[in-house]
């Protein structure tokens, strides 16, 4: 069945839309289906081995395509295409992501409207309909709100600490301030430290609850142990590095002994009742905040490469 293109819209002039995919095969089709064929799209394919990259070269062979020999990361990846970016917009989506010219429109219009807007966040649904979480306080201050479940979208738009990146409309004069992504982040994280140093340089950030998107979820990665490690190694990692990044090495050293003394035991405890999947899971949040202590990097840059940015 033949795709039914969508009508030009004068938008896709000033927004190129960029994605970062990793074995994204199960859901990278239905990405590319929902966006219009004059959207300028960029792709980086972190060493994906599925059928991410025959998929893209069927539906959207117009599309810029970066393919990395080994997985970078998801801000360095995004970092690669946003480099390149020559409008004066970008939506940053994840490729299990559903999105549409109506959310991109009133994104774009909330961004004329504020002009001291870096970030604009939309509704976000998951594939049963109900809205996720996609802003919050920033990261410091979440730990006393708790968490959250039946998000309700608020009744208008509102400026937020924290707008979630996996679809968002980034003013390219904004990001070029703070120098894309954070290139010592290897995974998890990046959209808290781009949405803190976005707030540091003066940016707000908003969310447009009537711009809605789908996030469908899943089909990214193969889920093994291997990956199972590397999550929370990373989870564990970034967590430590922002907060050696804003408060210094003395909080970050006592949040980390912290981290290691309780992972460790829990790891430890799990083993013991066979848990091995909660087992896994601590002991690689204690490796990974081992690892931020003793000043290992987590990201697969060299550390003296240059940021070229214009």
């Amino acid at each position: 069945m033949s795709k039914t293109p969508k009508p030009q819209t004068d938008i896709w002039q000033r927004v190129t839309i960029v994605t970062v995919t990793h074995n994204a095969g199960m859901v990278i089709g239905d990405f590319l289906e929902s966006l219009n064929d004059s959207a300028k799209l960029i792709i980086v394919d972190n060493a994906s081995s599925d059928d991410t990259l025959e998929i893209i070269a069927a539906k959207r062979p117009s599309a810029t395509l970066i393919q990395n020999e080994e997985g970078l990361g998801y801000g360095n990846a995004c970092n690669c295409a946003l480099d390149i970016v020559e409008t004066e917009f970008a939506i940053v989506a994840n490729p299990d992501s559903i999105s549409s010219d109506e959310a991109a429109t009133k994104m774009l219009g909330a961004a004329d409207r504020y002009q001291d807007v870096g970030l604009i966040g939309p509704t976000v649904l998951n594939s049963d309909g109900l809205v996720e979480l996609s802003h919050d306080v920033e990261l410091w201050k979440r730990k006393s709100y708790g968490k959250r479940h039946d998000e309700k979208a608020p009744d208008g738009e509102l400026c937020a600490e924290f707008i979630s990146g996996a679809v968002a409309l980034v003013r390219m004069k904004a990001i070029r301030e703070i120098s894309g992504f954070d290139r010592e982040i290897f995974l998890y994280y990046e959209d808290d430290d781009m949405c803190l140093s976005m707030r540091r340089q003066g940016w707000k950030l908003l969310l447009v609850p009537d711009a809605i998107v789908t996030h469908v979820g899943g089909g990214s990665v193969r889920v093994n142990r291997y990956y199972y490690w590397e999550k929370f190694w990373n989870i564990a990692w970034s967590r430590l590095y922002l907060e050696k990044k804003y408060y210094g090495n003395f909080a970050m050293f006592y949040l980390a002994m912290m981290n290691i003394i309780k992972f460790s035991f829990k790891g430890i405890g799990y083993l013991m009742i066979l848990h091995k999947e909660k087992a896994w899971r601590d002991l690689a949040k204690s490796a990974g905040s081992i690892a931020a202590l003793l000043g290992v990097r987590a990201s697969k840059l060299p550390k003296e490469m240059p940021i070229t940015r214009e």
